[in-house]
């Protein structure tokens, strides 16, 4: 109640922690890309797993627009006629 008199929190809303999962994973997957943690790791959890697979990818849209039209030119030169 003090909390919602400060006006941090709207009044009949509270915040529940975050999961102590979901924090390691985001910050493994801030750090180092899924392939590498596969790599390095022999046995993750199945949980685990899809965890650091959902904080892997971008959150805004702006990086969601990045990342989608991200091209190197592969692909062009794939799909031009006679192929390069």
């Amino acid at each position: 109640a003090a909390v919602a008199a400060l006006g941090l929190l709207p009044l009949g809303k509270t915040q529940s922690p975050e999961s102590l999962l979901d924090i390691a994973a985001r910050k493994v997957a801030e750090k180092w890309p899924f392939q590498r943690v596969e790599e390095r790791f022999e046995r993750i959890p199945e949980p685990v797993q899809r965890r650091i697979v959902y904080w892997s990818f971008p959150r805004s849209e702006r990086e969601i627009c990045m990342y989608s039209s991200f091209n190197t030119g592969a692909e062009d030169s794939a799909a031009a006629p006679g192929g390069a």
